[in-house]
C-alpha cells in the first residue's frame, strides 16, 4: 500500500526541487520508531532540503512529529494524493514510473475494528475507487512497461462495499482481465479470508492470470485469541479456505500474517500458532511479536512480557522458515515462469524468488528450471 502510494507521490511531485517527503508507518511501535529514524537521517543527507511528513504515523502522532526539529511541515494522511495539499498542477494525471511489477491501491481505509490495530486511526472509513478508475490507473502502468499488476488496499476484500449496489472484489478482477486480455500476471496482496467472495474464488482457483498467490490476513491460530483480537474468522474457516482452494489448484502458495505474543496469550495457543503453520502449509510468513498500539482495546488487556512475545515470534518464524525451505527445495527441477526484475532476480508465479541468467531484461518472463537452492534463492 505504501509502495504504491509512495509512488504516486513521487511522480506527482516530480518537478519540486529540494524537496524530501518521509510517507510514514505507525502499524507498530517499530514501524513509528522507524520513522523518526528515516526523518532523522532524511535531514543529515539533506540538511538544505524542505522536509514534510505524511502518512500514518504523521495522523496518528501528530504532535510530537511534527515537533520534531528535522520537521518542516505535516500533509494530512488523507490528503496526501491531492496535488492541491502539496501546491502543485493539477492539469494532468501523474505518470506511471516503469515497473515491472505494478501496486495498484484500489482501496484505502477499514471499517472494522480489530483490538490491536490502530491503522483505521490513521487512514478512516473504508473507501474504494471505481472499477474504472482501477482500469484507467492500470492502463497508464501498462503502458510504462508493467507485465504485473498487484492490486492493494487496507482491507482489500472489502473493495466496493460503499459503491452503487455494493459489488465485491470478484466484479473488479474480473473485469479487470476482461479490459486488458494482454495482461499476463494479476496478484493479489494481503486478503481476509473469510470475505472472498464466490467469484474472487473460482477466479483464485482457475484463472491462470491469477497467481497462485494468497496472503490471508490470518493473525494467529487460536479461536480465544482471534475472538480477543476481534477478527472475523476462526482457525476452521482458515482451513476451510486453503483447503478448497489447493483442491482445485494444487500449486497455490498460502502467505499469512501472524502475531505473537498477544495480550492473554499463553503456551498452548502459541502452540496453536506455530501448528496453523504447517496444517495451512504457509511458506510465505509475515511474522512479529505483538506490539501495543495507544488508544487500542489489546493495549488495556493483561499483557505478555515482551521477551517473552520475542521469543515467540522467533520460534513462529523458525517454523515458517523450515516449512518455507522445503517448499523451495521441492521447486528445484520444476520449469517456471519467472518475471524478471531488477537485479538479476525475478518471481514465480507462486511469488518464489529465483535467480535468473546474466543479462536477463526486466520486464521479461522467462522459463527457468532450477538447479539448486541457495540462501533462499533458487538457483
Amino acid at each position: 500500500m505504501n509502495i504504491a502510494e509512495s509512488e504516486t507521490m513521487r511522480a506527482m511531485l516530480a518537478g519540486e526541487d529540494n524537496l524530501v517527503v518521509v510517507n510514514s508507518c505507525a502499524v507498530t511501535a517499530e514501524a513509528l520508531r522507524q520513522t523518526r529514524q528515516a526523518i532523522r537521517r532524511a535531514r543529515r543527507e539533506a540538511p538544505a532540503a524542505r522536509l514534510v511528513v505524511t502518512g500514518c504515523a504523521a495522523e496518528i502522532d501528530r504532535a510530537a512529529i511534527g515537533a520534531m526539529a528535522e520537521v518542516d511541515g505535516l500533509v494530512a494522511n488523507a490528503a496526501k494524493l491531492d496535488p492541491r495539499a502539496w501546491n502543485v498542477p493539477m492539469e494532468a494525471p501523474p505518470v506511471a514510473p516503469a515497473r515491472t511489477r505494478a501496486f495498484v491501491a484500489v482501496q484505502n481505509g477499514c471499517d472494522h475494528a480489530c483490538t490491536f490495530c490502530i491503522i483505521p486511526q490513521g487512514r478512516g472509513a473504508s473507501r474504494s475507487l471505481t472499477v474504472a478508475q482501477v482500469l484507467g490507473e492500470i492502463e497508464v502502468h501498462l503502458a510504462a512497461g508493467a507485465r504485473e499488476v498487484v492490486l492493494t488496499g487496507v482491507d482489500l476484500t472489502s473493495w466496493g462495499h460503499d459503491l452503487p449496489d455494493a459489488p465485491r472484489l470478484g466484479v473488479l478482477v474480473e473485469a479487470i482481465l476482461a479490459a486488458f486480455p494482454a495482461l499476463p500476471r494479476l496478484r493479489l496482496s494481503s486478503v481476509d479470508g473469510v470475505e472472498i467472495d464466490p467469484l474472487l474464488f473460482d477466479l483464485l482457483a482457475g484463472e491462470a492470470r491469477m497467481m497462485p498467490h494468497l496472503h490471508l490476513s490470518l493473525q494467529h491460530g487460536a479461536d480465544l485469541i482471534l475472538k480477543r483480537m476481534k477478527r472475523r474468522h476462526l482457525k476452521a474457516d482458515a482451513l476451510d479456505l486453503v483447503a478448497r482452494l489447493k483442491a482445485l489448484r494444487p500449486e497455490m502458495a498460502i502467505g499469512a500474517d501472524l502475531i505473537a505474543g498477544f495480550p492473554t496469550e499463553d503456551d498452548a495457543q502459541h502452540a496453536q500458532s506455530l501448528a496453523i503453520i504447517d496444517e495451512l502449509g504457509i511458506v510465505h510468513a509475515h511474522i512479529f511479536p505483538y506490539s501495543p498500539r495507544p488508544g487500542t482495546p489489546a493495549a488495556r488487556m493483561p499483557q505478555v512480557p515482551r521477551d517473552v512475545a520475542r521469543a515467540r515470534a522467533a520460534e513462529l518464524r523458525t517454523r515458517a522458515a523450515t516449512g518455507r525451505a522445503a517448499w523451495l527445495a521441492g521447486l528445484v527441477g520444476e520449469t517456471l515462469p519467472v518475471l524478471a526484475e531488477r537485479g538479476g532476480t525475478g518471481y514465480a508465479p507462486n511469488y518464489a524468488p529465483v535467480a535468473l541468467p546474466p543479462g536477463t531484461a526486466a520486464g521479461t518472463i522467462i522459463d527457468v528450471t532450477p538447479s539448486g537452492l541457495r540462501e533462499g534463492l533458487l538457483q
